[in-house]
């Protein structure tokens, strides 16, 4: 179980875990990071990530993708 910043481009990941304080977790699973669901990383540059997740592209900063792991 890595942090999603780790993940390669292009796979798709199984999302095993979501942390940090409930107002965190709660607005990252509003997104769709919720244990169990797929995301795909598309591309990271300095940390920042965008990352395909029911089948919307969402930008998270390093901060925010540290807390999703995969």
């Amino acid at each position: 179980m890595v942090p999603l910043v780790y993940a390669l481009p292009g796979e798709e990941n199984v999302i095993k875990k979501v942390g940090g304080n409930p107002d965190v977790k709660r607005h990252l699973e509003n997104l769709g990071f919720t244990p169990g669901g797929t995301v795909t990383l598309v591309s990271a540059i300095g940390g920042n990530v965008i990352v395909k997740v029911k089948e919307s592209r969402i930008a998270l900063d390093e901060i925010m993708a540290r807390k999703v792991f995969v």
